[in-house]
Order: C-alpha cells, then structure tokens, then sequence
C-alpha cells in the first residue's frame, strides 16, 4: 500500500523489524503537517484505506492566493458590471442616444460578454482539471487583456461583439472560475468566509468602478480607458500566479498520453443526487432572480419620474451585497455539511418575496428598504456557492461541478429578463413581470430543500454497507481460524 500513499518502498532492513517496535523518530498519529498528505482516509470520508487525507494550511500563503481570487472577481465583474457607463460612451461615439436600433444592438455586446462568462463555465472546467488552476487562470487573463486592448482600437460597433463579447468574456471565464476552485487547496473550515471576502471584491469593484470610468471616459475618451482597464486584466494576469496546487492530483490509470474521455468530462458528479438536485435548482430560481437587477431603473423612472436618484438603489444593492458575503460566508462555517444549503433557501425566498414588493412600493423609501433586503441575501447566495459544491462532490470533483453549474446559469440569466420586458411592453407597465418574477426563486429553493434529506440517506446507506462489509470480514476470519487449527494439531 506504500505506493499509493506517496511513501518510499521499506527498505529489508525495515521489513524484517518485530511488529511492535516504534521507528524512530516516527510522528504521532495526532500530528498533522498542514498543506501536506496524511496516509489513510478518515473514516466515514467514503474513501478507501488507500487513499490519503490532505491537511488544509488555513491560511499561510492561503492569505496572498485570497487576495489574487478577490482582485480576480473584482476586476472580472466590475468591468462587467459598469458596461452600462460604456454602453452611453458606445451610443454617442458610434451614433445618438435617441438612436433605437443603435440602442438594442449596443445593449447586445454586454449581454454576450456576461453570457460568454458562464456559458464557457463547462469547458473551463475541463481545462482546469487539465492543466491546473495556475495555467488556465493566467492564460485566461491573457486572453482577456488582448480582448480588451483590441477592443480600443476598434472604430465600429460589429468588431467588438467578437473582441469584447467573445473574446474578452471568454478571457474572463478562464481566469474566474480557478478563482473558486484553488481556495479549496488552502481553506476548509473556513472556506466560507474566505469565499465571502473574495466575491465581495466584485461588490467593492462594482461600487468604485463606475465613478471612475465617469471621470475617465469624460476627460480621456472611449479608447484610453478601455485601455487603462487593461492594466486590471494584467494585474489579474500576475495575480493567477499565485494559485499554487497543494492537493495531490489523480494518478492515471493506464499508460495513455491522451487522457479518456471520461476523463475530460467528469460524469461522476452526476452520480450525487444531491448534486443534480442543486444543478437544476438554482438554474430554475434564476428565471426570476435577475429581472429586477435589469429592469428596475427602467420601472424606477416611470414609477417616481426620471429625476429621482435611481442611482442610489444600485449602491444600496451593491454595498449590502458586500456587507452579506462577508457576514453569511463567515456563517456558513458553523453551519455543518450539506445544511449551509438552507442559506440558499432562505435568499431566494427573500429575494423571491422583495422581487414581488417592488410594484407595491409607493414610497422611494420603502423600494430602498427592499433593494437593501435583495443585496443582503443576493450577497448570501452568491458567497457559499463554491463551498456547498465542496461539500456535495468533494474537492476532486469540485471544478465541473461548479463549472456546469455555472454553464446552466447561463440561459435563465440570458432568458428572463427578456421575458420581462416583452411583459412591460405588451401591458405597458413591471406590475406583472414583478410578480411573475417571484416565483422561480420560491419554487427553486422549495427544492434545493431536498439536498439534505438526500445526502443524510446517501450517508446511512453508506455505513450500512460499511458495517456490512465489516461483519462479513469478521466472520470469514473466524471461519478460517479453526481452519488454521487443524492444520497446526
């Protein structure tokens, strides 16, 4: 069994030492290296003897690879996220504002630069499995900086669906989504603040970026800031650096230089039912979770007049999104096992709930107690994610399962706002699409109520079997005890 421990062969010497003498120097079963592997699987795990537990550092250089993931969704989604400070900058440099065919055209970049994100999510997976985290990060944001840089240069609308929809999105998709998964390398008990102080640096980004691409735009231009945004994509570039593996990797099983395709698209996380529970779940509660972020500045104008401060709502959003990844990540840690899923629950009842109180709202002040409601929760659903996924699929798993997770994403976030608006323009007002808008998220989270439930008879049905097996090995080696009697008389 030496071998598949990582341990070096026994030398004759060795093996011909009496049972109960103690090696020198050998370390006490209690002691734990962190960042290294033990020999021998925790019990219960639902690994073979085989196989070697890792030791989680929980921080070290953990620390420096948090802040390289936090600037990662920082400077990925911040970009994203303001491109309605570009999409003005677009109208006036290649037309009017007034322009409506110019409008839903430009409107186009940005939604196949956000739906290229997630929808590339699956085949990320593949390739950070592949080649790791480090070189799939790095060359993402290779990527994603010529993406951009080429974006500058353009002189009319049709290149940059290419440079900045496809080319920069995908860019973008290959360095965020080893974000997520090397944390796992370094934190496990408290993988869930860790997550939630990463995915606040988007809040953070979110909040600040768009007052300086206002004040970029105005003095330097379209160009020059597109191409000083290019100097986040190289920060982030040197960033993915820092995602340095510790877990062992999965040794090949047969002599092929090609890995088998089983081997390239994980069909074991499909096995959990728990997972194929969350997989179809959240991307059914996403139907309606993301209309009011789209369309609530539109109602907001028809609703008080287009003088009133819409852009407040955006920033109560924003910094209580932040304020709830940090506050539920750090609560997702007490919360044992596949349980932080009723976290989940509970964000999309309340966002569910505060979607259907938007139309209801006479007062600017009350829609403002909302959207601080909605970013709280929107903070806590986004923050346990990856570490949920850890606990449904385990961390070898771990980066498809987040990665076709994340592709499902794509189409209810492309889908229903869409559906929204055809709402508002055959009824002429949100009221419906509002209300409609609730639903998905209630019913989603209905079902990821399942998960628990699921996994806790995955785990009975497991020690049964394991104490089955254990039974039956006692008796075969009673049987052969008289056995061996015999032959001794």
């Amino acid at each position: 069994m030496t071998e598949a421990n990582g341990l070096p062969e026994p030398s004759a010497e060795e093996t011909q030492e009496t049972p109960g003498e103690e090696t020198p120097g050998e370390e006490t079963p209690g002691e734990e290296t962190p960042g290294e592997v033990k020999p021998g699987a925790e019990e219960g795990s639902g690994g073979s003897p085989d196989e070697a537990e890792f030791v989680h550092p929980e921080g070290g250089w953990g620390w420096v690879v948090m802040l390289a993931a936090m600037w990662c969704n920082g400077s990925v989604f911040g970009i994203q996220n303001a491109f309605g400070i570009l999409f003005v900058s677009l109208l006036r440099e290649f037309g009017s504002e007034n322009d409506e065919d110019l409008r839903f055209k430009t409107a186009w970049v940005g939604s196949l630069s956000m739906g290229m994100i997630f929808f590339c999510s699956p085949i990320v997976s593949v390739f950070t499995d592949l080649l790791g985290c480090r070189i799939t990060a790095v060359g993402g944001a290779a990527v994603g900086l010529v993406g951009l840089l080429a974006s500058s240069f353009v002189t009319s609308l049709g290149p940059m669906y290419f440079t900045y929809g496809i080319v920069f999105a995908c860019g973008c998709s290959f360095a965020y989504q080893p974000s997520l998964v090397i944390l796992g390398h370094y934190f496990k008990k408290r993988l869930g603040l860790v997550n939630g102080i990463v995915t606040a640096g988007s809040s953070v980004f979110t909040i600040t970026l768009p007052f300086l691409l206002s004040g970029l735009l105005e003095k330097m231009g379209r160009q020059n800031t597109m191409r000083i945004l290019c100097i986040l994509m190289f920060v982030l570039m040197l960033a993915g650096f820092t995602y340095r593996p510790l877990m062992p990797t999965k040794k090949k099983q047969d002599g092929r230089r090609c890995p088998r395709m089983s081997q390239l698209f994980n069909v074991n996380i499909w096995k959990s039912l728990g997972y194929r529970i969350w997989a179809f779940g959240i991307p059914a509660a996403l139907y309606g979770y993301f209309v009011p972020y789209v369309h609530l500045m539109k109602h907001v104008e028809e609703r008080f007049g287009k003088e009133a401060n819409k852009e407040v709502l955006l920033m109560c959003i924003g910094i209580t999104s932040g304020v709830g990844r940090l506050i539920f990540g750090r609560v997702a840690d007490y919360v044992p096992g596949v349980n932080k899923v009723y976290l989940q629950v509970s964000s999309f009842l309340v966002i569910g709930f505060m979607s259907m109180m938007i139309p209801l709202c006479d007062l600017f002040g009350g829609l403002i107690g909302v959207c601080l409601l909605m970013g709280l929760f929107d903070g806590c659903f986004i923050c346990i994610m990856a570490p949920i996924a850890f606990e449904l699929v385990g961390a070898d798993d771990v980066s498809q399962a987040i990665g076709f997770l994340l592709g499902l994403m794509s189409v209810p976030m492309t889908v229903g706002p869409p559906i929204a608006g055809f709402l508002r323009d055959r009824l002429g007002s949100y009221d419906l699409a509002f209300y409609l808008a609730g639903i998905p998220p209630m019913v989603g989270g209905a079902v990821l109520c399942l998960i628990p439930w699921v996994e806790a008879r995955r785990k009975r049905q497991e020690a049964q079997e394991r104490e089955k097996d254990v039974t039956e090995k006692m008796l075969d080696s009673e049987k052969a005890e008289p056995r061996a009697g015999e032959s001794v008389l």
